[in-house]
C-alpha cells in the first residue's frame, strides 16, 4: 500500500486497520483499531494531522486533507462514504458523511449527525448531534432526528469487511 513519510511526520497505522493497497496515507496520519481505509481514498496529512479513530470506514474515492490553522479529526465508528471530501474539519462519533459530500474548513459534525448524500457544509458550520444535514449549502432538516443506533449495521459491516479483506486479498497478475 501507499504510505509515505513527509519529512518526519509518518503515518501511524495500528495493526488491526485494514488500508487497501490501493489506498494512499501521507505524513501526519493516525488510523485507529478497526478501522478501514478503501480503494483510492487519499488521506493527505502534509499541512497539519488527520486523526482518524476506531471502528471507522474511509470508502472509495474519499479525500481527507488538513490545512495549517486546522487539523481533520474523524470520531469513532464513523462512516465515510463514497467520493466524500472532509476538509480540516471535526467529526463526531457515529457519524456519517454520505457518499458525495463536502465538510468544509473549520466545521463541525455532531455525534451521530448525518450529512446527506451530495450536501456541502459550508466553512466553520455546526451540525448539532443526532441531526442530518442536506443540501448546497447544507441546512439542518428541523424536523428530524436520526436514531442514536442508526450507526450500527454500518460500522459492523466495514470492520468485518475489513478482517475479510485483510485475511483474503490477493492480487492476480496477468
Amino acid at each position: 500500500m501507499p504510505v509515505y513519510a513527509l519529512g518526519d511526520a509518518e503515518p501511524d497505522i495500528h495493526p488491526t486497520a485494514y488500508v487497501h493497497p490501493d489506498a494512499v496515507v501521507i505524513g501526519n496520519v493516525t488510523i485507529g483499531p478497526e478501522s478501514t481505509v478503501w480503494p483510492t481514498a487519499v488521506l493527505r496529512g502534509d499541512d497539519g494531522r488527520i486523526e482518524i479513530g476506531a471502528r471507522t470506514s474511509v470508502q472509495d474515492g474519499t479525500i481527507v486533507h488538513t490545512t495549517l490553522r486546522a487539523p481533520t479529526i474523524i470520531g469513532d465508528e464513523v462512516t465515510v462514504g463514497h467520493n466524500a471530501h472532509i476538509e480540516a474539519a471535526t467529526i463526531g462519533n457515529r457519524a456519517l458523511i454520505s457518499s458525495g459530500s463536502v465538510v468544509l474548513n473549520g466545521s463541525r459534525i455532531g455525534e451521530g449527525a448525518i450529512v446527506a448524500a451530495g450536501a456541502v457544509v459550508s466553512p466553520d458550520a455546526d451540525i448539532p448531534a443526532y441531526r442530518m444535514a442536506l443540501g448546497v449549502p447544507a441546512r439542518v432538516r428541523e424536523s428530524y432526528e436520526v436514531p442514536a443506533d442508526r450507526w450500527r449495521h454500518s460500522v459492523e459491516s466495514y470492520v468485518d469487511r475489513g478482517r475479510r479483506f485483510r485475511a483474503q486479498l490477493r492480487k492476480l497478475e496477468g
